[in-house]
């Protein structure tokens, strides 16, 4: 921005004079304290606010000016106030005045801007002493008379100040200048009550405002300084702002009038006659003045307004070349003023953070004023317009730049997500044609961002800068080539001037310091974690290089080539390094670096870069050239060229007939390498080209013959023979053969020959050395044929030279070939009965047959995969080796020819019934007959056992394995029987006292089948006993009958078991819970082979069943016989039981009868029984006789409770019969389910009517 004017770039703000301050002295010990205190104000009042161009802060800070007390300000016109002309003249600087440096057509001068900055304030404080009268001792009777003294000469004092005051207060008030007094007192002054009476007086006398106008100061701190000039801104700031709205009202009014005055037709001066100022002009002026007022209050929004009105009016200005004709004093004037007015616009915009708006204005300023240029004939192939498009970017950058450095956030840009961008054009389907359209155009703006339209980071203008600064030179050096030639051109006026500019100067400092700050900028603003964005600044970096060759200074530009051609090697970026190396080689030249200049034409060579483009064999005369016209600094050592990150001179492709050979087999190749179609090499005095091998075998050289023929042919074959591992000292030298070693542009020389080794190992050409000699130069090339490098091609097999026949190669990995042992002749057999049954081990026979005419060391390794179906361990077993997942190194011993041998591998298999999968490996190994000690082989020799004769045969198993025995249980749970103990028993309370008389006993009913396909032999089986404090076994039927189940088993058999478990809980049992199974059954079997054999022992085991016995409340028992005879009578008992931990029972008991009866019945027809207290139990008896045969059914009986739950009260408040039902059981008939999640299963609703339930049990009347 240094070339406008900055007074029409500063960001403006109310301006104060500060006057009555000493000159500047910094304090020191014994100084005056007001002269402290000077200095402090002085040093806090200028750091309120510096001149600068970006200041987005709306804080109430002064810019201030220290001025003279006396300060006088500039005449607001020509002529004093008392003139009669003074109300006809006008401002000094009014285009209006001929004095004026605008006469007569001026617009806006940066001197109008500067004295409102520093000639003119809004307010004017002035600091001043307030007369203190000295102390001095004195007698008690003069008191009186040195107060009237002291009064006096503080009231003539106080007149001088008050006179002084209103003076000032006269000047300022000429030019509506706020006047502000601080007057500066001692501390004792401050203290005294005659103070106030003071301070009243000056400020009536003097004419001061009653607001804002006096203060008083003290010598205090420094902190208590910037409280003080803090405060007496918040003060002063609405004055100063209404001084900026009084002028801004004055200039409102000038505008009016003058827009009333203006008439319909200015007839156009004649020559001589003096041009005024157009209407548009004064529009401008007036605009202009309104936004830099409006500016001063802090409005930014209003300015911006004014300013974009001011620019549409030079707009309308420059569209014209009657009011502004080109090339003139106030043409060129109007183009500072509307780039700098375009640099408010830009500014105001981006301090409210609209950055498009501000991108947008910037962009057509330069597009608005290039269309003007052109029309001006100042257009693209003149140099003027490339350097004021240059100054307009770095402006740009420079605001931006500034702003970066304060408030400002250059946005980030993303693109929206390709989904969203699915969805909306998906939804854009279901709509009508017109709202598709809108929807359409948003997706697709979604796709991405034009750059041009989004705003960068002020490293992209700089660039932008420094790329117009380098078309200036280039249209000014074809003016002045065409100058030269005395062509006819028309030159511009600005021609004379631009010849004595130095552009090699100016590009290397203006356009080297832009790309410099636009490289600086570009790191300083790219994320570090995203990848690409360095190669911009690496373009940059190669701009600033070309400049510096441009300039001459080619060291400076051979620092940037090597720094940058090192990233282009890397990333292959083959185009980019072209200009790069060709401008690299010039700077080499001019520097007269032999050895760089070698380095970069072979390099040249290796991309095809001609030194003169019509030239193929300009880049190897000018190496020959170099070569024959200078000496290497060294001559011991030859000269390497490093080529592995660039492309090599010659294009390399090695080709194996096979992929893999054995040991001591030869297999043929072919080495091709090509030259680039683009340059010569055929004149190169290449003398010898070397060919490494991976592994042991020798290099082959080839030496340059000159060939019989004359020229280079454009393709060549040369016969390299056998090569094979030395066996003596002499061979592992290598070979060396003859051939012609001349390229031609896209020529090949084919090198074929045959390869093998006497050891496994990988064989491929590790290397090449091109060796070039010339004079005392003796350079050597490596090159890689590995490596992929641009220009490489499908590989192709030179079948025959007449006629020219290539073969494709279609297959991977055709530049290696694999030398392997001779595959072993081992024959592996696995053998095994499947499925596996669970519990078992199961054995698989591996069997291993020698076919070879070898021994063989055998080992074999098994590996269990792993599984997470289940938790449970399986295992594998080689002998005594025994692991859950791997036995490796089982040892089958050396096998001879023809023998064979086999080992036994064992799953063992537990948990699930699923697919086991075993992997084996069978490995063989060569015994040698002279096999000697491996300690004392050397690691490199053929014999050393990593080089040992190995071979390995991989199997893979998938072993089923099936549960042998299949198991099904069932519980029933029946009431106890046997009397139950009273409350007051003391049995009850011993160790081993066994309550069952709530749960009673289970019946275990357990169904075992057998599963096993090829059935087993069940050896032993029993009930191991595990009781508890809650369960134990009674007795089981195996127990029994345990020889019934001890007999082969085949698929399907099934067996049963009924065993009875006691069981007793306490009080802190809790229906729903589990009571752990009191043993289990231990089942000692074998597998049936399929030869009637049978397998090795196992043995499964099965828990008894899980118990939730269910707990009544309250029942009845019933004990009825199952039969009867005729007339002979029996007892019918009926056992209450109160099993609720809690509640009472009230009994009520009714036998009905009826004549249709089959008995005749003695006892309690209808009654009621004692109160049954928790845990009580009461029984009754009826004696019956019998009087019909048959099934007959015994009387009915039912059981009320007539004491209800308080909870059911509601519910059977209705029931007239006033009971609840308790439940009859025929314990002959007893049995019940588990407990389901707290429920009993089969359980019925204990709240039934009397006539719901009876008990009538059948019993057989003979």
């Amino acid at each position: 921005m240094n070339s406008y004017p900055p007074e029409l770039l500063a960001q403006l703000a109310p301006v104060m004079f500060v006057g009555g301050l000493e000159p500047p002295q910094p304090p020191g010990q014994g100084k005056d304290p007001f002269a402290v205190l000077s200095w402090r104000l002085r040093e806090s009042l200028l750091h309120q606010r510096k001149v600068a161009i970006w200041q987005p802060e709306r804080a109430r800070k002064f810019q201030v000016v220290i001025a003279d007390k006396d300060v006088r300000f500039p005449p607001r016109k020509l002529v004093p106030p008392d003139d009669p002309q003074y109300q006809n003249s006008h401002s000094p600087l009014s285009p209006l005045t001929p004095t004026s440096p605008l006469y007569p057509d001026g617009l806006i001068a940066p001197i109008w801007i500067r004295k409102h900055t520093t000639l003119i304030p809004s307010v004017l404080v002035v600091f001043m002493r307030i007369y203190e009268y000295p102390q001095a001792e004195r007698a008690p009777l003069e008191t009186e008379e040195i107060d009237q003294q002291r009064e006096t000469e503080e009231r003539r004092k106080d007149n001088e100040l008050c006179a002084e005051i209103a003076q000032r207060k006269r000047v300022a008030a000429e030019r509506g200048i706020k006047l502000t007094v601080v007057l500066l007192a001692s501390r004792k002054m401050l203290d005294e009550a005659v103070l106030d009476v003071r301070l009243t007086y000056i400020r009536r006398n003097s004419g001061l405002d009653p607001r804002a106008a006096l203060f008083v100061l003290s010598p205090v701190s420094q902190s208590e300084v910037g409280e003080f000039v803090h405060s007496l801104q918040e003060a002063l700031w609405e004055p100063a702002l209404e001084y900026y709205t009084n002028h801004s009202k004055r200039v409102r009014r000038k505008r009016n009038r003058h827009s009333q005055a203006v008439s319909a037709y200015s007839h156009p001066p004649l020559r001589g006659e003096v041009r005024p100022l157009r209407t548009e002009g004064w529009s401008v002026r007036y605009e202009y003045k309104l936004a830099c007022f409006a500016e001063f209050r802090g409005e930014d929004e209003v300015a911006l307004r004014h300013y974009q009105d001011a620019y549409a009016s030079l707009l309308i200005m420059f569209g014209s070349t009657a009011i502004l004709p080109p090339r003139t004093k106030r043409w060129a004037e109007a183009k500072v003023l509307a780039d700098c007015i375009n640099m408010k616009i830009c500014k105001l915009y981006l301090y409210n953070n609209e950055h498009s708006l501000a991108l947008s204005t910037h962009n057509n300023h330069m597009r608005k004023f290039a269309d003007f240029s052109r029309g001006w004939g100042i257009g693209e192939e003149t140099f003027e317009f490339w350097s004021w498009l240059a100054r307009q970017h770095r402006a740009f950058a420079e605001l931006l730049e500034q702003g970066t450095r304060s408030t400002l956030t250059i946005p980030t840009h993303f693109s929206t997500s390709p989904p969203a961008v699915a969805a909306a054009a998906a939804v854009a389907q279901t709509l009508d044609s017109s709202q598709r359209n809108i929807l359409e155009m948003e997706a697709m703006r979604m796709l991405g961002l034009n750059p041009t339209q989004a705003l960068q980071h002020p490293g992209f203008y700089y660039y932008m800068a420094a790329k117009c600064t380098e078309r200036r030179r280039e249209r000014f050096l074809s003016a002045l080539d065409a100058e030269s030639k005395e062509e006819p051109t028309t030159t511009s006026p600005g021609f004379t001037n631009e010849k004595k500019v130095d552009h090699l100067a100016l590009v290397l400092e203006t356009g080297s310091q832009l790309y410099t700050r636009s490289y600086e900028l570009f790191k300083a603003f790219s994320p570090s974690n995203t990848q690409g964005h360095s190669r911009l600044t690496l373009w940059i970096a190669y701009c600033i290089a070309q400049t510096y060759y441009e300039s001459g200074k080619f060291d400076m530009a051979v620092r940037f080539f090597e720094r940058i051609a090192k990233t282009y090697r890397r990333e292959k970026w083959g185009s980019l390094l072209q200009p790069l190396l060709t401008a690299w080689y010039s700077c080499a030249q001019q520097m007269g670096d032999m050895e760089l200049s070698v380095r970069l034409l072979f390099e040249m060579l290796g991309h095809g870069i001609r030194t003169q483009q019509d030239d193929a064999d300009s880049t190897q005369e000018d190496l020959s050239a170099v070569l024959k016209s200078s000496v290497p600094s060294t001559t011991e050592e030859p000269f390497v060229i490093d080529s592995s990150d660039s492309e090599p001179i010659l294009i390399s492709s090695t080709v194996f007939w096979r992929n893999d050979v054995i040991v001591g087999e030869a297999v043929a190749f072919q080495l091709s390498l090509t030259a680039r179609p683009t340059v010569s090499m055929a004149s190169l005095p290449f003398a010898s080209l070397s060919i490494h091998f991976s592994s042991d075998l020798p290099p082959v050289t080839i030496r340059h013959t000159p060939a019989v023929y004359e020229g280079t042919p454009s393709l060549q074959k040369i016969d390299l023979g056998y090569i094979a591992s030395p066996t003596s000292e002499a061979e592992s030298e290598g070979k060396e053969v003859e051939g012609s070693l001349r390229w031609r542009p896209d020529g090949k020389i084919v090198f074929s020959g045959s390869v093998s080794s006497d050891v496994p190992t990988v064989i491929k050409i590790t290397k090449l050395v091109l060796t070039l000699k010339e004079g005392s130069w003796q350079i050597q090339v490596p090159l890689f044929p590995s490596a992929t490098h641009a220009g490489a091609t499908y590989p192709k097999w030179l079948n025959k030279v007449e006629p020219l026949t290539f073969v494709p190669i279609r297959r991977e990995h055709y530049s290696t070939v694999t030398v392997r042992h001779r595959p072993h002749k081992v024959e592996v057999n696995i053998s095994h009965h499947a499925p596996a049954l669970i519990g078992e081990e199961f054995p698989i026979c591996i069997n291993v047959k020698n076919f070879d005419d070898r021994d063989m060391d055998i080992v074999v390794d098994a590996l269990l995969q792993p599984t997470e179906i289940d938790e449970a361990e399986n295992f594998i077993r080689i002998g005594d080796d025994r692991s859950t997942s791997l036995v490796k190194g089982a040892s089958l011993g050396v096998i001879a020819p023809g023998a064979s041998t086999s080992i036994t591998l064992h799953l063992a298999s537990a948990g699930a019934a699923y697919d086991r999968v075993i992997d084996i490996s069978v490995q063989s190994r060569v015994v040698a007959v002279d096999e000697v000690v491996s300690g004392l082989t050397p690691p490199g020799s053929p014999t050393a056992p990593s080089l040992a004769d190995r071979d390995e045969a991989l199997r893979t198993l998938v072993i089923p394995a099936v549960e042998p025995i299949r198991v099904e249980q069932q519980v029933l749970y029946n009431r106890s029987l046997r009397k139950q103990p009273g409350l007051a028993d003391l049995a009850t309370y011993s160790h081993e006292f066994w309550d069952d008389g709530d749960v009673g006993e289970a019946i275990a009913t357990t169904s075992i089948s057998c599963t096993a396909p090829s059935g087993i032999v069940v050896e032993a089986v029993k009930v191991v006993r595990e009781n508890n404090n809650q369960a134990h076994v009674i007795d089981s039927s195996i127990e029994q009958s345990e020889e019934d189940f001890l007999s082969e088993w085949l698929s399907g058999d099934e067996f049963c078991d009924r065993c009875r478990i006691g069981l007793a809980i306490g009080e802190d049992y809790i229906q729903g819970e589990d009571i752990a199974g009191p043993g289990m059954y231990e089942l000692s079997w074998r597998r049936i082979l399929p030869d009637g054999t049978y397998g090795p022992t196992a043995t499964s085991r099965f828990p008894l069943p899980p118990l939730r016995p269910p707990v009544d409340a309250l029942v009845a028992l019933l004990h009825a016989p199952p039969s009867g005879k005729l007339h002979v009578p029996f007892l019918l008992r009926l056992d209450i039981r109160n099993r609720h931990p809690s509640r009472a029972a009230n009994i009520v008991v009714h036998l009905e009868t009826d004549t249709t009866d089959s008995f005749v019945v003695a006892g309690l027809r209808s009654g009621r029984i004692p109160i049954l207290l928790p845990g009580a139990e009461e029984s009754l008896v009826w004696k019956l006789i019998p009087v019909e045969c048959g099934f007959v059914k015994v009387p009915h009986i039912r059981v009320l409770d007539r004491r209800r739950d308080p909870q059911d009260l509601a519910t059977i408040a209705g029931d007239s019969r006033g009971g609840e039902i308790v439940r009859i059981v025929d314990v002959r008939w007893d049995g019940r389910s588990g407990v389901e999640g707290g429920v009993q299963s089969d359980a019925v609703s204990r709240r039934r009517s009397v006539e719901e339930q009876t008990a009538q049990p059948l019993i057989l009347v003979l």
